[in-house]
């Protein structure tokens, strides 16, 4: 380091110049600030009644939120439903199609119909025997 440098210190108004003792902030008297029960219940139920009101302003906020995601969550789901829709419907009209040449349009289409015929049967017992658990589930046991 320079020596130079010690001669400019005094000149320097920076950092350098913090007084070696810091003074408290004074504080006022004590007893003028004393608060009683009754004043500090008061302020209690002033802080609960604002925490309340912002906790309700938050909540209509995040039900605004959430209502808003739902309806363009069920928009798109609507919308992906309707398109896999149409192209079980193709797959259908392909399938009957291809069909054709081998066993005729009358043919191909007691074949595809009959096959989803018993492809939804299967899939109304898979739900009839979920229902039946969820029912279950709310009937009260006679064990008790």
């Amino acid at each position: 380091m320079p020596d130079n440098l010690d001669e400019r210190v005094d000149e320097y108004g920076g950092p350098l110049d913090l007084p070696d003792e810091h003074d408290a902030v004074a504080q006022e008297d004590a007893h003028e600030k004393q608060f009683s029960l009754t004043d500090n219940l008061f302020a209690l139920i002033d802080d609960g009644k604002t925490y309340a009101e912002a906790e309700l302003r938050f909540q209509k906020s995040r039900a605004g939120f959430i209502g808003n995601r739902i309806k363009y969550a069920i928009a798109f789901g609507l919308g992906a439903f309707g398109v896999l829709h149409l192209a079980l419907i193709a797959a259908t009209v392909g399938l009957v199609l291809a069909l054709i040449p081998a066993i005729g349009p009358w043919g191909a289409t007691a074949v595809v119909t009959i096959s989803l015929v018993v492809i939804g049967v299967l899939m109304l017992r898979a739900l009839q025997a979920k229902l039946n658990d969820i029912r279950g589930a709310f009937e009260e046991s006679g064990d008790d």
